[in-house]
């Protein structure tokens, strides 16, 4: 790449589009803050005028800045913008990692932490012998060095001890129970000669709220859990009862009426599909529809109001990925431009280097899934497929990949991944969590979800889905500790599922 200064707008714009086709949930750091979480926020770059023109929004802010220099340095891009009316130049990074802590600011942290945990332990189970302390990362094992890991023994019996920092994002945190329950289970597989008898899990205080909901969805009778919250300049501690998931804080949104949407944006769809014909025409509520190839949404048609009037009109935004903006007659041309190469690049045989190929794959085989869910299980009902269900839980606005019923109106919750992640059966339950509270409550028929079906009041099925070869090793042990209340089978398909997705083995865990 030309040195950063060498760039002219053109050839900046195109950094910034094939930097951010990579990275679909970058964050903006400004003044050493997170401005903008790509994940939700949406961004647009424009050539006006041989200017290059980054314009991103959220629902919080709405910024413009024109970039002059850009560069990229170990998954970084670097940018040297302008802010209007102002003649300086400041500099703002987008990366792929919240967490800006250099590395050795991270290890001192942990180091000082385990000091810390140290003290409490001591403190707190003064019976006890802690041994193997340490934030030692352990690729083996997937042990990262954000977490302490210890073991408490006194006598036959002993707990496995896993601790994270007030430093730590909270995804981190949230992660935390995954990785304490390998860490309870390799406790188990090396110590034979005394029992381990569960986990005591400690997070930073005010940080435990998922946590305690998926502790609360565990098997109680395969181990014991203790959850502790600590406020770190004090070294106190706070246990919270760890059998009671509590009142959920998760709310529904309304499903909309799809005929009447559909019919209001007819000349629309009519205008898109013409030119890409399989596209798929999705309500995300009555007033916007979104148009997606193989799950990649590439515009969308919303009524908004028009400039400087309360009157409604219709607007279509396109790009892929966070990239958005409005559609004019002046950029028509880019329009066609990008749906002539999405077609000709999300096709399963496409270009595997190609940036349209490659993004959002969790959302290519939920869209295969979809569409001939009979084809995926015999058992569920067409007539009954939900995808993407908004079910937001207090700040975090979480989507249920999939959600239908079988045949005889039992709800089945299913949770994607196209590559490994071991993270898949805790996200799984989470989702089956929020969906069995507000089935509980009636609030799908209510919400309009399943009109005119009858549903079960048994607790709904999970089905967690991923490629065959890229389900984590490390899947079955994390399986073992669920609830045996919940009826979850893993699901693995056909490496090639573009092609069409096609079973290649069933595991039940009940």
């Amino acid at each position: 790449m030309p040195p950063a200064a060498q760039l002219d707008s053109s050839s900046l714009l195109r950094t910034v589009e094939e930097f951010l086709a990579e990275l679909p949930s970058a964050v903006v750091i400004e003044d050493g803050m997170v401005s903008f979480d790509l994940g939700t926020a949406k961004y647009s770059i424009s050539n006006e005028h041989g200017k290059c023109l980054l314009h991103l929004w959220s629902e919080e802010r709405n910024t413009v800045r024109r970039v002059l220099e850009a560069e990229t340095r170990n998954g970084t891009l670097k940018l040297s913008v302008q802010k209007f009316g102002q003649a300086r130049p400041i500099k703002i990074e987008i990366c792929s990692d919240r967490d800006r802590r250099t590395s050795s600011a991270k290890k001192t942290a942990r180091a000082a932490y385990q000091r810390l945990l140290y003290r409490v332990l001591q403190r707190a189970y003064p019976d006890f012998t802690i041994s193997k302390l340490t934030t030692s990362a352990d690729l083996e094992h997937s042990f990262g060095p954000a977490y302490a890991r210890a073991l408490l023994r006194k006598g036959k019996t002993g707990f496995a001890v896993i601790g994270v920092n007030a430093q730590e994002i909270q995804s981190t945190v949230d992660a935390a129970l995954t990785s304490g329950l390998l860490w309870l289970d390799l406790c188990r597989e090396r110590n034979v000669d005394f029992v381990v008898e569960g986990l005591k899990l400690f997070v930073p205080q005010g940080s435990s709220e998922t946590l305690r909901a998926r502790i609360a969805h565990l098997n109680h009778r395969a181990a014991k859990f203790h959850l502790y919250e600590v406020e770190e300049r004090d070294e106190i501690l706070h246990e919270f009862d760890t059998t009671d998931a509590g009142n959920i804080a998760t709310r529904l949104v309304r499903c909309p009426d799809e005929s009447a949407a559909r019919e209001k944006f007819a000349a629309t769809i009519a205008r898109i599909t013409k030119i890409v014909s399989d596209c798929e025409v999705v309500v995300l509520s009555s007033t916007e529809i979104a148009f997606r190839l193989h799950g990649l949404e590439f515009a969308r048609a919303r009524n908004a109001l028009a400039p400087e009037s309360f009157k409604q009109q219709q607007e279509v935004t396109f790009g892929a990925g966070a990239y958005e903006t409005a559609l004019t007659a002046d950029n028509e041309p880019q329009f066609a431009d990008l749906m002539r190469r999405v077609v000709e690049s999300r096709r399963p045989g496409g270009n595997r280097h190609d940036a349209l190929w490659r993004m959002q794959p969790e959302r290519w085989l939920e869209s295969l899934i979809v569409r001939d869910i009979c084809a995926f299980d015999s058992r569920l009902d067409p007539d009954f497929v939900y995808s993407q269900v908004p079910a937001f839980a207090a700040a975090d606005r979480a989507m249920i990949d999939v959600l239908t019923c079988t045949r005889d109106g039992r709800l089945v919750v299913l949770e994607l991944k196209a590559s490994e992640d071991l993270h898949l059966p805790l996200q799984g339950l989470d989702y089956w969590a929020r969906v069995n509270w507000h089935h509980a409550r009636g609030e799908f028929q209510r919400f309009g979800y399943f009109a005119g079906r009858e549903l079960s009041a048994e607790a709904p099925l999970l089905l967690l889905v991923a490629p065959a070869l890229q389900v984590h090793p490390s899947t079955d042990a994390l399986l073992r500790y669920m609830s045996p209340k919940i009826d979850c089978t893993l699901l693995g398909v056909d490496e090639n599922w573009r092609q069409g997705v096609r079973v290649i083995f069933r595991k039940s865990r009940n």
